[in-house]
């Protein structure tokens, strides 16, 4: 059955996060989903968080919608790059962007390679706050691993919150070939919008900020070739 509401589509908010209406929308819609609970989410955030100074600001690194819809409160933006891991279509998305019987892709950040990106600096004062909606946001199915890595940006080394991809999970499809791929993003839809927009966004803010990613470009050619036939 394709997307009902196709002609509304509704991007998804900071008041939605604040009153952690995604996982009552997320059962609601998608009942055989596991969701984690606030125990699990609070759990995952303070064994990250025990990584990191006490007192401290911190820094997010962003590598897809998160670039250009950040959904948490920030003080300072920079331009970044991080080694060991690349931005790749990596996780089926059956909703937001896509649906169980047209599924879209979502980013991640898989092994190897490097990544451009963005870093935004949370004042330590309202970290927990703003980190509790990032948890709410990307942590609720456990698809992606948080992790600390070096962000570098000109104005020196610091360490970042990346959301990594978690290769144990059910929805990671990290051997899908690049027509699958391309196809998938063109023709996926869901309560988010159009999984081809997600892609082109991303696309779009990356070189208003003079950063390249060839894989990006490439897949954003052969989506909007697909969408010409």
């Amino acid at each position: 059955m394709p997307y009902q509401d196709c002609d509304r589509h509704t991007p998804l908010t900071r008041e939605e996060l604040l009153d952690h209406d995604r996982r009552r929308m997320m059962l609601e819609a998608y009942p055989w989903m596991k969701v984690w609970s606030d125990e699990q989410l609070d759990r995952s955030l303070a064994q990250t968080m025990r990584k990191h100074p006490d007192g401290a600001d911190v820094w997010v690194f962003a590598y897809g919608s998160l670039i250009w819809n950040p959904t948490f409160a920030f003080a300072e933006r920079r331009v970044a790059h991080i080694r060991g891991y690349h931005r790749r279509f990596c996780l089926r998305a059956d909703m937001g962007r896509g649906t169980l019987e047209c599924p879209g892709l979502f980013l991640g950040l898989d092994r190897g390679g490097q990544c451009a990106g963005v870093i935004f600096r949370i004042p330590a004062e309202q970290a927990s706050h703003e980190l509790t909606l990032l948890w709410r946001r990307e942590m609720l199915t456990g698809a992606y691993i948080p992790r600390w890595l070096k962000a570098r940006t000109e104005s020196g080394t610091v360490p970042a919150i990346a959301m990594t991809i978690n290769r144990s999970y059910s929805r990671y499809v990290g051997d899908w070939d690049e027509d699958r791929m391309i196809q998938a993003i063109a023709t996926a839809e869901g309560r988010f919008g159009r999984c081809s927009d997600y892609l082109f966004n991303t696309l779009e803010h990356l070189t208003e900020m003079g950063l390249r990613d060839s894989m990006l470009e490439r897949t954003a050619a052969g989506v909007r070739q697909f969408l010409d036939r």
